[in-house]
């Protein structure tokens, strides 16, 4: 009687409807969660980045074909230095994604950059290319320098330091000296 009860125990035990089966069977994504992160981004050898934030989120890649990548959805800071690793600019953003296999970092909501000379990008979303040590973006963006203030709704492209910068369809003031050049 107790084998035949045991038996009988096995066989209910086992059932699994469909839904069960594939939520057992089913890949699930590995989020790994840190605190109070303090990260420098290197390459070849040399610190490019220092970058803050109060969470990230590792997203570890499912496939071969997908890309890992590190979220920080509770603001970030990050300082970019340049080859003597002196502090050239820093930004501040709401939110952030490092994708770590092509270098680059997309940033977005109240997005700010403001070089050592104070020149200061505002725009709502904003990509830093690591290897190429460049901020791009499509959207909107204002530019304020000491002497200039350009807006514009199409996006540019700046190296790091703001040295650099193309503008694209940019609107706005800029100081000239007497004899009619930009200061």
């Amino acid at each position: 009687m107790a084998a035949l009860l045991t038996g009988c125990f096995f066989v209910f035990s086992c059932e699994n409807t469909d839904k069960q089966f594939k939520e057992l069977t089913e890949t699930k994504e590995l989020v790994e969660e840190a605190k109070n992160v303090e990260a420098l981004l290197s390459q070849e050898g040399v610190v490019k980045a220092k970058l803050k934030s109060p969470l990230m989120l590792r997203h570890n890649a499912k496939t071969a074909a997908d890309t890992s990548y590190a979220e920080f959805p509770k603001t970030l800071h990050v300082d970019f230095f340049d080859s003597t690793t002196k502090r050239q600019s820093w930004l501040d953003a709401k939110y952030g994604k490092y994708f770590e296999t092509q270098n680059k970092v997309y940033l977005r909501d109240s997005v700010i950059a403001i070089n050592i000379n104070g020149d200061t990008l505002k725009t709502d979303e904003l990509w830093w290319d690591q290897q190429k040590e460049k901020f791009y973006t499509d959207k909107a963006y204002q530019l304020n320098t000491k002497t200039r203030r350009i807006h514009g709704p199409d996006g540019l492209e700046a190296s790091q330091d703001f040295k650099e910068i193309n503008f694209n369809n940019p609107a706005g003031v800029i100081q000239v000296s007497q004899n009619g050049f930009p200061e």
